[in-house]
């Protein structure tokens, strides 16, 4: 995982923001449940969210704050604890609306089987099935700047979803927004941590504290993007 590193300015003004994926949810149906009520961490994801709370336990975290999502701050809890802090909850990190939202989604049996909802289909750079992409690098980079300001010289820990936390990532290392969902690097419980110096960031990194909890066809085929490797940080110039 990315470090501070103080000696980029001289003086202590690093900031540190751990961006994390929630737990594993109990979803057995495989709802597509997006911002929906009432879907809790399974019990595996309770391990999860307590594996990256000893595994953050050491380091100086000073702002905790999640989605409002029952599984996120499920997930949160725990790091909060660890480290004597109230949670906060930041409505700007919840999950990306979705039209699929509440029901299966899939070919041959779920909602794209149903002509009625290949409107929604038409345009995969917006995307037209749900919030675009825009909006959500707004929100999401409003929570991360926030929080920069409130553990200014120390370190946050965001809990948030797969699909906004992969596209602020893009953005903020100059990449497309729209992509091939399956080569998203934010398996569950990892950590996308953003470094900065001031009020810019230097660095994203990217780590997998809960990794081998993670049941084997959640993380299969799963591909680091190039320049920003698990355990490493992508550095910006200054």
């Amino acid at each position: 995982m990315t470090t501070p590193d103080n000696s980029l300015d001289g003086n202590s003004d690093i900031t540190v923001v751990h961006l994390m994926r929630h737990g594993e949810v109990a979803n057995p149906d495989g709802i597509l449940y997006g911002r929906l009520a009432g879907y809790h961490l399974s019990e595996l994801g309770r391990q999860m969210a307590d594996r990256v709370a000893e595994h953050l336990s050491s380091r100086d975290v000073r702002y905790v704050v999640a989605s409002p999502l029952e599984r996120a701050q499920e997930t949160a809890t725990p790091i909060a604890k660890a480290h004597g802090l109230d949670l906060a909850t930041d409505g700007r990190l919840i999950e990306a609306d979705n039209v699929f939202q509440g029901k299966t989604f899939g070919v041959g049996d779920g909602a794209l089987k149903k002509p009625e909802n290949w409107k929604h289909l038409v345009n995969p750079f917006k995307p037209s099935w749900g919030e675009p992409y825009v909006d959500q690098v707004v929100r999401m980079k409003g929570a991360l700047d926030a929080a920069k300001d409130a553990a200014r010289g120390h370190e946050a820990v965001l809990v948030s979803h797969q699909l906004p936390i992969w596209i602020v990532r893009s953005y903020v290392e100059r990449r497309r927004l729209w992509h091939d969902p399956r080569k998203r690097q934010c398996t569950l419980a990892s950590l996308t941590t953003f470094t900065y110096r001031g009020d810019r960031i230097v660095s994203v990194g990217y780590s997998e504290p809960a990794l081998d909890l993670v049941p084997a066809h959640l993380r299969a085929g799963a591909k680091p993007v190039k320049g920003a490797a698990p355990g490493q940080g992508k550095a910006f110039g200054a």
